[in-house]
C-alpha cells in the first residue's frame, strides 16, 4: 500500500465519521433548542370532587417554578389561570367537568402562553398549589375561603412566618374628585395577604400576619369630608390587623393595590329611577377580580384585553411590573387603574386601543398638528360659489370677518371660519357668497351654510283679550206735592180761581202735573204738585218704579201727596278683542289698534302746540320654538282708553301686562287678570230740610253704585307646519 493510497483510505474512513459526529451534535443542539423554545407544557387535566369542593389536577411536563397567575369574573362566573411559557399538549381545547358548580373548562394557547378558563355556575373562591409536576386547583364549593390541597387531597402546609413581624406603615384618608371616600394604606411590601369583604354598611379589610404600630391604632371620624364614609377604625386582632370602614347612604366599594399601596374606594351611587335597586356608575364593563403579584404591565393589559374583547396595542416604551389586587371591579375601571399607576394614557379608534406613556402620546399629537399646519400653508386654494335661499348674505359678513366694503376687517380675526389664506366676497344683489380657501375649509363652510340656511319655522299667535264689567246701582228718592181741589160750581164769595190756573208753592219750580195715585181733575178742580222733587234717577232711559199716597184724607179740599221712587240696576257685560298674527321664530309680532288723543303743550317761547298720544290696544309677542316642540313667548299687552277730561286734555287709562312664559304647542296660557273695583255713594238733598232726622228722607235722594272690571289675556301659540305655510 503506497502512502497515497493510505491517505485516500484514511480520508474515506475519516470524513463519514466526522459527518456522523457533527450530525449527532447538530441534532442534539436542535433538540435542546426546541425543548428550550417549547418550555413547559400541560399534558393532562383531571378533576374529582372532595365533599363540596372540586379539585383539578393539571399535570405538567416539568415542575412549574411558580403558581399560575389567576383572576376571577363574577358575571359570567369564571376562573382564569395563565401559564407562562407553556403550551397545550392535551390535544383538545375544551373539556366537560360537571362536578359541583364547575361546568366545563377551556384551554387556549396564544403564542408561548396558555390560559385555562373554568366555567362555573356561580362565583366561587379558589386556591392553587404546586405538588411535584402538577398544579392543584381547589374550587371551594361552600363559597368561603378556599384552602389549597395537594394531589392526595391533604391541605398544603403554610410557609413559616418570617422571624421579624411586618407592620403597616401609614393609614390616610382622602376625598376624591367625585365625592368618593378613599382610604390609602401603606403596606410593608407587596406580598402582604389582604382579605376584603362587605358586611352590611361596613367594609372589613383584614391584613394577614401583619402588625399595627401604636400610632396607627385609632378611630378616624371623617364625617366632615362629605363622603359616604363616616368612620375608619383600625385595630389589632390576634396576629392580624382589621380595618373597619363605616359608610352610609347608597354606595359601592372597590379595592385595588398598586405595589405597596392598598386603596379602598367607597363611591356614592345614584339609583336608576327606571330600575329598582340598580345603581348606575360611570363604568359599565364586566366585573372581574385580579390578584397580580409583581406581574408585567403588558401581561395585565393582555388579561384586560381578553375580557373586554378590545384590541390593545402597546407602545415599545411600555414596561415595568406592578402588583395589583382588584375585587369585583369593572374591567374598564381596572384599565384606568393600571394606566394611572404607570403614568400611561390611551387613544381609542373603533375597537382598537393604543396605549403609551402620556408624554409620548402628546408629542406624537403635537407633531401631527404641526404637519397639518404646514400642509395647510402649501395646499392649493379652491373657489366655490354658494347661493343662499333663506338667510341674507349680510349675516355672513361677521362670520367671514369682512368690513362694510367687503375687505378683511382690521384687528383680531380669531372668529373667522376662513384660514389665513382664505378670502370671501358677498353679493347682496344676488344673495351669493364667493369663497376662496383650501379644500377642508370649503367643506366646513358648506356644512355651516347647510345648517344655517334653512327656512325658519313660523308661529300662529291667537290672542283673546276679555274685559268683563260687572256693575250694580241702587237709587232711592221722594217727591212731595200740595194739591188744592175746590168745587166752584156753587160759587164762593171769597175768591174765584180758573180751572186752568196752577200755583207752584214748593222749592222746586218745575212744571205741575197730575201725580200718580191722586184724584183726577174734575170740573174746576186744580192741583199744585211738587213742593219737593228729588226722585230716583232713571238709568239708561228706564223709569224708576214709584209709590204714591196722600198724607190727608181725600175728602178735604187741600192735602199733601207723597211719592216714593226707587231703581235698582244690575248689569254685566264683556268686551272681547281677538287679534291674531303669524310671525317667524324669534321675530317680534305687533298688532295695534286705537286712537290718538290731542294734547295742548306749551313751548318755551310761550306759544302752544298740539301733540298726540296713543290710546291703543297693542299686542307685542316674540315667540321662540324650543327643541322639544314647545313655544317660549315674550308678551307685552297694552290696553289704553280715554279717561277723564283735564285742563291739558283727556287722561289715558292704562292696563299693561308683560311677561315671559313657556307654552306647549297649541296650548293656551292665561296671563292674569287686572281687577278693578269702584264703589260710589251719591246724596242729593234740600238744604237744611234734608238733614232733619227721619223726616229728612222726604227731602233727599240717595244713590249707590258699584263697578267691577277685570282684564284677562288668553294667548294660544301654534307652530305652523311646512305644508300649512305653503298653502
Amino acid at each position: 500500500m503506497t502512502p497515497g493510497m493510505n491517505n485516500r483510505t484514511i480520508l474515506r474512513l475519516t470524513v463519514p465519521a466526522w459527518l456522523a459526529r457533527c450530525g449527532a451534535a447538530l441534532l442534539m443542539t436542535l433538540a435542546a433548542g426546541a425543548a428550550a423554545a417549547q418550555g413547559n407544557a400541560i399534558e393532562s387535566i383531571t378533576a374529582n370532587q372532595q365533599g363540596a369542593n372540586v379539585v383539578l389536577n393539571i399535570a405538567m411536563r416539568e415542575a412549574p417554578a411558580k403558581p399560575p397567575i389567576g383572576f376571577s369574573i363574577t358575571n359570567p362566573a369564571r376562573i382564569a389561570l395563565d401559564f407562562g411559557a407553556t403550551v397545550n399538549a392535551t390535544g383538545k381545547t375544551s373539556q366537560d367537568i360537571n362536578l359541583g358548580d364547575v361546568r366545563s373548562l377551556n384551554v387556549v394557547q396564544a403564542g408561548e402562553r396558555t390560559r385555562l378558563v373554568l366555567n362555573l355556575a356561580r362565583a366561587l373562591n379558589y386556591a392553587t398549589a404546586i405538588d411535584g409536576k402538577s398544579v392543584i386547583v381547589t374550587v371551594e364549593g361552600s363559597g368561603g375561603v378556599a384552602q389549597a390541597v395537594n394531589a392526595s387531597g391533604l391541605p398544603v402546609a403554610r410557609s413559616p412566618a418570617p422571624a421579624a413581624r411586618q407592620t403597616l406603615r401609614d393609614i390616610d384618608f382622602r376625598r376624591g374628585s367625585n365625592g368618593e371616600g378613599r382610604v390609602v394604606v401603606d403596606l410593608p411590601n407587596g406580598q402582604v395577604g389582604v382579605d376584603v369583604r362587605q358586611a352590611g354598611n361596613q367594609v372589613i379589610v383584614d391584613f394577614m400576619r401583619t402588625g399595627l404600630p401604636e400610632s396607627l391604632r385609632r378611630r378616624l371620624d371623617v364625617t366632615d369630608f362629605g363622603t359616604p364614609v363616616t368612620r375608619v377604625t383600625t385595630a389589632a386582632q390576634g396576629e392580624n390587623v382589621r380595618m373597619t370602614i363605616d359608610a352610609q347612604g347608597a354606595w359601592e366599594q372597590s379595592v385595588y393595590q398598586s405595589d405597596t399601596q392598598l386603596i379602598v374606594d367607597v363611591r356614592p351611587v345614584k339609583e336608576d329611577p327606571n330600575r329598582v335597586g340598580s345603581p348606575t356608575t360611570g363604568y359599565r364593563g364586566e366585573k372581574l377580580s385580579f390578584n397580580f403579584q409583581n406581574v408585567e404591565v403588558r401581561a395585565a393589559l393582555q388579561a384586560i384585553a381578553d375580557i373586554s374583547g378590545l384590541n390593545i396595542i402597546t407602545s415599545d416604551s411600555v414596561s415595568g411590573n406592578l402588583t395589583l389586587r382588584l375585587r369585583d371591579v369593572p374591567w374598564d375601571q381596572a384599565l384606568d387603574v393600571v394606566l394611572q399607576a404607570k403614568g400611561l394614557d390611551m387613544r381609542k379608534n373603533g375597537n382598537v386601543l393604543w396605549i403609551a406613556p402620556k408624554e409620548e402620546l402628546l408629542t406624537k399629537e403635537k407633531l401631527e398638528l404641526e404637519q397639518r399646519a404646514q400642509i395647510a400653508d402649501l395646499e392649493p386654494l379652491r373657489s366655490e360659489i354658494f347661493q343662499l335661499n333663506y338667510q341674507k348674505v349680510e349675516a355672513f359678513r361677521t362670520v367671514f370677518g369682512l368690513d362694510a366694503s367687503g375687505a378683511s376687517a382690521a384687528g383680531d380675526n380669531k372668529n373667522r371660519v376662513l384660514s389665513k389664506r382664505g378670502s370671501a366676497i358677498i353679493d347682496p344683489r344676488t344673495n351669493q357668497l364667493f369663497v376662496t380657501d383650501i379644500a377642508s375649509k370649503i367643506e366646513d363652510i358648506r356644512k355651516l351654510i347647510q345648517k344655517t340656511d334653512v327656512a325658519s319655522k313660523q308661529v300662529l299667535i291667537e290672542a283673546r283679550l276679555v274685559e268683563a264689567n260687572d256693575g250694580f246701582s241702587r237709587n232711592l228718592g221722594a217727591k212731595l206735592g200740595f194739591a188744592d181741589m175746590r168745587n166752584l160750581r156753587g160759587g164762593d164769595a171769597g175768591y174765584q180761581i180758573s180751572g186752568n190756573e196752577r200755583i207752584a208753592i214748593g222749592g222746586n219750580l218745575q212744571g205741575v202735573g197730575q201725580v200718580t195715585g191722586q184724584t183726577p181733575d174734575e170740573g174746576n178742580a186744580w192741583t199744585n204738585t211738587t213742593m219737593v222733587n228729588l226722585p230716583a234717577a232713571a238709568i239708561g232711559g228706564t223709569p224708576a218704579s214709584s209709590l204714591a199716597f196722600s198724607l190727608f184724607s181725600s175728602a178735604a179740599n187741600r192735602f199733601l201727596n207723597l211719592e216714593l221712587s226707587a231703581l235698582e240696576a244690575d248689569g254685566k257685560g264683556k268686551i272681547i278683542s281677538s287679534p291674531r298674527v303669524v310671525t317667524e321664530d324669534k321675530q317680534i309680532a305687533v298688532i295695534e289698534q286705537g286712537v290718538e288723543l290731542p294734547f295742548q303743550v306749551a313751548t318755551s317761547s310761550g306759544a302752544t302746540s298740539i301733540t298726540f298720544k296713543k290710546a291703543n290696544l297693542r299686542l307685542e309677542v316674540t315667540p321662540q320654538i324650543t327643541p322639544d316642540g314647545n313655544v317660549v313667548l315674550e308678551v307685552d299687552v297694552n290696553k289704553d282708553s280715554k279717561g277723564e277730561e283735564t285742563r291739558a286734555g283727556p287722561a289715558i287709562n292704562t292696563q299693561h301686562v308683560k311677561t315671559k312664559v313657556m307654552v306647549e304647542n297649541g296650548g293656551t296660557v292665561v296671563l292674569g287678570g287686572i281687577y278693578q273695583q269702584t264703589e260710589r255713594n251719591n246724596v242729593n238733598k234740600v238744604p237744611l230740610l234734608g238733614d232733619v232726622p227721619v223726616l229728612g228722607y222726604l227731602f233727599k235722594s240717595t244713590g249707590r253704585e258699584s263697578t267691577k272690571t277685570e282684564l284677562l289675556v288668553f294667548i294660544t301659540p301654534k307652530i305652523v307646519t311646512d305644508a300649512a305655510a305653503g298653502r
